[in-house]
């Protein structure tokens, strides 16, 4: 009986260009399952593409990009969009009520979530209940951020992309988020991100975007 792999993602000899632009050459990168590994570089270097390379929003020039196993192409990437939740710096919710983003969540049918309920997860991001009556647009960008990752978290997905996650929140905030993913022992997670509170782990592989390698 053959051992199951424990690579999840796969970057082989990828190459990709924007405007005539290189942002990667000959990339080769493996991610294992559980693993916690932060994307270092410059802003705009170009580290946000290789989530967009999984997710199948960009496609590379040259190489291949794999998920469990499986090559990222028009046929597959449904199903790997499915496995991840993706929180950018963005934070796009939508529009509406926080009450009927909520209640979109718990009728989807992907919804297995088996942790905490939503009014903990509130509780534990620091989110005031009263929310709940806000319009979507009236959230600060710190109660958008978080309310990304519960939304994200109740999706119960295995896979977290967390593009800058904390950048509106305070330094407690920030610790709190970070401490959160990295100890989910079930979860593999890659972040990019320039706040130093993602590296104050041990567990937390750092690869350096420009480099191409590994931190060690």
């Amino acid at each position: 009986m053959m051992k199951a792999s424990n690579k999840l993602i796969e970057f082989k000899n990828v190459h990709l260009a924007f405007d005539g632009k290189r942002v990667i050459q000959n990339l080769s990168l493996r991610i294992n399952k559980g693993d916690k590994v932060v994307i270092s570089g410059k802003s705009g270097s170009g580290k946000s593409s290789l989530l967009s390379l999984v997710l199948g929003f960009i496609q590379p020039d040259r190489g291949d990009v794999l998920f469990d196993g499986v090559p990222v192409d028009e046929k597959t990437v449904w199903a790997v969009r499915k496995k991840v939740a993706y929180i950018d710096q963005d934070v796009s919710l939508g529009t509406g009520t926080v009450q009927g983003l909520f209640d979109y969540v718990s009728n989807l049918k992907i919804n297995t979530h088996s942790g905490m309920t939503l009014i903990e997860l509130m509780k534990f991001f620091h989110l005031d209940i009263n929310l709940f009556l806000k319009e979507i647009r009236q959230l600060s960008g710190g109660e958008r951020q978080r309310m990304a990752i519960v939304t994200a978290i109740l999706l119960k997905r295995n896979v977290y992309f967390l593009d800058e996650v904390t950048a509106s929140l305070d330094k407690h905030l920030k610790k709190k988020v970070a401490d959160y993913f990295i100890s989910r022992e079930d979860s593999t997670c890659i972040i990019v991100s320039h706040d130093p509170v993602w590296l104050d782990n041990s567990v937390v592989r750092v690869f350096d975007f420009e480099e191409k390698k590994w931190r060690h």
